[in-house]
């Protein structure tokens, strides 16, 4: 069991959320505003997307995720940020030429999804770790893309986050730190309940932690009603949790949630079985984060990389 949780909120996510619950937000400002308060509510990271302010739709755009940033960085209120990668992998065939991506399809380099990261450089971003059926499309991550992708993370000298959705993505993340494309202790996030990966239930969360390399950290979340029991999973077996807008919309059955309420309700949570929430300065820490304010790789209070 763990007792200190680094609990990330995922504010926003990218998909058609902000039309089913209007505390969803879309904006730069809107999300640097729920970075912030998920940080009042005890969140550890903020992991965030970013959207077309007009449309609400996906958007990869580094001016949006730098407004988001430097927003949050000047508030009061400390949190680590992670920035998503992962965008720019959405493939949808078309209907009359199945070789081409039809309406939907959004493709994007390794470089071209990198580029927020490298420009921005947050404390983390995410590094997805295979593709699968996501739902009616198919999410694409080529090998090779990933090895491509992992090279410029590590040259950024930012921890990447890695996103496993199913049990053959943890088998090729840890191919990807045998290959030295993953720098120190590899953190992996375990993605549960998104049609057609992994299951959320404690087999799946338990066969996937169980293929983890010794001494790695994690966390796992589960999307819609599955969030806060994936969360109590995590921490009973050693790993860490995720909430947020960007997973599940409600607070409970027809209450409408905020990201500020998911992160009261885990915090609670994790309390009430006996742990506590790591704050952004431990979180930094523990996972050898690079400090915003200094540049220098965080340590713990006995001076040394966590």
């Amino acid at each position: 069991m763990n007792r200190n949780v680094i609990l990330t909120c995922a504010v926003t996510g990218a998909g058609d959320t902000a039309g089913k619950n209007p505390n969803v937000p879309v904006t730069p400002r809107q999300i640097a505003d729920d970075c912030i308060a998920a940080a009042k509510a005890g969140a550890s990271v903020a992991h965030i997307h970013v959207r077309d302010p007009e449309t609400g739709g996906i958007s990869h755009s580094t001016e949006h995720f730098r407004e988001v940033m430097e927003r949050v960085r000047d508030a009061d209120t400390d949190i680590v940020m992670n920035i998503t990668a992962g965008g720019g992998g959405d493939w949808i065939p078309d209907a009359e030429d199945p070789t081409r991506g039809g309406p939907g399809t959004d493709i994007q380099t390794p470089a071209e999804r990198h580029a927020p990261v490298g420009e921005l450089l947050p404390e983390l971003c995410t590094l997805d770790c295979g593709s699968l059926n996501f739902g009616d499309m198919v999410y694409v991550n080529p090998a090779d893309w990933l090895r491509e992708h992992a090279r410029l993370v590590q040259a950024a000298g930012v921890k990447p986050e890695l996103e496993c959705f199913d049990l053959g993505h943890v088998w090729f993340a840890r191919q990807l730190q045998q290959e030295g494309l993953l720098d120190g202790t590899p953190l992996y996030q375990l993605c549960l309940g998104i049609p057609w990966g992994a299951e959320a239930d404690p087999e799946t969360m338990l066969a996937m932690r169980n293929k983890l390399p010794a001494g790695a950290n994690w966390a796992a979340f589960g999307i819609g009603r599955h969030q806060m029991p994936m969360v109590a999973q995590a921490m009973l077996l050693g790993g860490h949790a995720r909430v947020g807008l960007e997973d599940n919309l409600y607070l409970k059955k027809g209450v409408m949630a905020t990201n500020a309420q998911l992160v009261e309700k885990a915090g609670t949570l994790i309390e009430n079985l006996g742990g506590r929430v790591m704050t952004p300065a431990e979180t930094r820490a523990h996972l050898s984060l690079r400090d915003p304010d200094t540049g220098q790789i965080a340590t713990n209070a006995a001076g040394g990389e966590a």
